[in-house]
């Protein structure tokens, strides 16, 4: 059925349907529209939930966490400084093998205080075992929130599912809402190995020796590298039911290019509409667009690009001393590789700034006619 839905309500349907047992709420601009929604379902009786009101981010996720042992199905969302305020208790949901699925709507950092989009604050946690979905519209974000269900409880890794403020959060789109029951053939109710039983007590984040926590690291990262073929086979399986899938990457019009554009989020909308005019001026530039970015789909990306000369990455954040993040990682996982594109990476929209298609095909241009700094400094573009 089609809905016209904020990307925020689009969370909320999908947590509806997902049939979450806990939630835990901590309102924050621009998130809060979610947890609103999902406290008005719950009063009304619309979705069977324990519904929590905690005093910060913190214990948001420590709720979900405790009521994640337990086996049942949780969910809570944040953004900016709420997410950087969890950063203890991420590396230990995902220590735990807790699979919460949590919805961060990327907001600037302060200082200075901005309420804006920039993906610094969810980038800035790729190393504490989360997996990081990055939603174009919010079609794939409604779609994207169910995936990560049953991704995280597959592979007992948690799941952040990202969304630009405001461009997605607070814009109301045309969403297809599945039906209860098609939700429910889709995702099966959480059936969880270990959890916290009084008639069957055990031990969760005991302390242990160095043997035993290089080898409790070494699967843990080995199931994050899991997730590449599970997340495509649950995305495939989403295909068949729905009759729509977005992948892991989204190539457009790479086959023949000489400039491959890397976008996620929003901006990759804003990108697809550039290479069509570029395309339109006689020049060979396509694009990706990167949905999955924790674990980095390297292999997929490498793929995609295939002979293209050139990569222009599109960053909305910044590891500062470093330059933008997509750009790096990218860069990292190409040099052990036999084809090697320059990589340009540009810094832009940074609080919010506006990302157009005239902006994008500036910076096409500019990486057409240049080759990359030869430090690999980041682009600033205004």
């Amino acid at each position: 059925m089609k809905q016209l839905l904020m990307g925020d309500h689009a969370v909320s349907r999908a947590v509806g349907l997902a049939r979450v047992d806990f939630i835990a709420a901590y309102p924050i601009t621009p998130q809060t529209l979610i947890v609103e929604e999902l406290s008005e379902m719950a009063a009304r009786g619309d979705i069977h939930t324990r519904f929590v009101k905690v005093e910060s981010e913190h214990t948001a996720l420590a709720a979900c966490m405790g009521a994640s042992m337990t086996g049942v199905r949780t969910f809570t969302a944040t953004a900016s400084q709420g997410l950087l305020l969890m950063h203890e208790i991420l590396h230990w949901a995902a220590g735990a093998r807790t699979p919460i699925v949590m919805v961060n709507v990327n907001r600037a950092i302060a200082p200075p205080w901005n309420l804006w989009s920039e993906q610094t604050d969810s980038l800035a946690q790729r190393d504490t075992g989360w997996l990081q979905f990055y939603c174009e519209n919010n079609q794939d974000v409604l779609d994207t929130t169910l995936q990560a269900f049953k991704i995280a409880e597959r592979t007992l890794v948690p799941a952040m599912l990202v969304l630009d403020a405001f461009i997605l959060s607070h814009t109301t789109e045309p969403v297809d809402v599945p039906e209860q029951a098609e939700a429910d053939a889709f995702l099966p109710p959480y059936s969880p190995r270990h959890i916290l039983d009084t008639d069957a007590p055990r031990a969760f984040g005991s302390i242990t020796g160095a043997d035993d926590y290089f080898e409790l690291k070494r699967l843990r990262h080995e199931s994050m590298r899991d997730v590449l073929a599970i997340a495509a086979e649950v995305d495939a399986d989403f295909e068949t039911r729905f009759g729509r899938g977005h992948g892991l990457i989204k190539p457009y019009r790479c086959e023949d290019a000489e400039l491959v554009i890397v976008t996620s989020g929003t901006t990759s909308s804003t990108a697809r509409a550039a290479v069509d005019a570029l395309r339109d001026q006689g020049r060979a530039v396509g694009m990706i667009n990167v949905r999955l970015f924790r674990p980095f789909p390297g292999e997929l990306l490498a793929r995609a690009i295939g002979s293209a000369p050139k990569v222009a990455v599109i960053d909305r954040n910044l590891c500062v001393g470093l330059g933008g993040i997509f750009a790096q990682e990218l860069r990292a996982d190409l040099y052990g590789r036999d084809v090697r594109p320059e990589v340009f990476g540009f810094v832009t929209g940074l609080g919010g700034g506006d990302i157009t298609p005239a902006s994008v095909s500036a910076m096409a241009g500019h990486a057409l006619a240049n080759t990359p700094p030869a430090d690999n400094a980041p682009i600033w573009w205004k």
